[in-house]
């Protein structure tokens, strides 16, 4: 297991939290999410064999925030 941290923008509110939250748990080899809204760094555990970091911040973006790496 692989863990990462990444800044994600534009997270202001409970709803964003949890559309961050749901969109990278929903990705098959993550296994571990956890976002602080008030640094807006989130926290995550994954199988590198079965998930990138790319395909994480595209789940991400999806949901219309920016990541920084």
């Amino acid at each position: 297991m692989m863990q990462t941290t990444l800044i994600v923008k534009g997270m202001t509110c409970g709803h964003c939290e949890k559309a961050v939250h749901n969109a990278l748990e929903q990705l098959e080899g993550v296994t571990g999410v956890e976002v602080h809204l008030d640094t807006g760094k989130v926290d995550v555990v994954y199988d590198d064999a079965h998930i990138t970091i790319e395909k994480m911040k595209e789940a991400i973006e999806d949901q219309g925030y920016d990541v920084i790496v």
